[in-house]
């Protein structure tokens, strides 16, 4: 998949969704939860390069 693909995809997986939560309030709280779904999942994939370089092994 391309970068100009994943945006795409990406831009329409959130118009979607938006179209099925009309309420402002509970689409904030829904954008809220997957930037820290995003940024729970950065973390694990930083923690696991740091591991790597440190252990010499990959993450299996």
């Amino acid at each position: 998949m391309t970068s100009t693909e994943l945006i795409v995809s990406i831009t329409a997986a959130a118009a979607a969704i938006a179209a099925d939560i009309p309420d402002n309030a509970q689409l904030s709280l829904a954008a809220a939860a997957f930037v820290q779904l995003g940024d729970t999942l950065e973390v694990i994939a930083a923690q696991r390069d740091l591991c790597d370089t440190k252990c010499g092994e990959p993450h299996k």
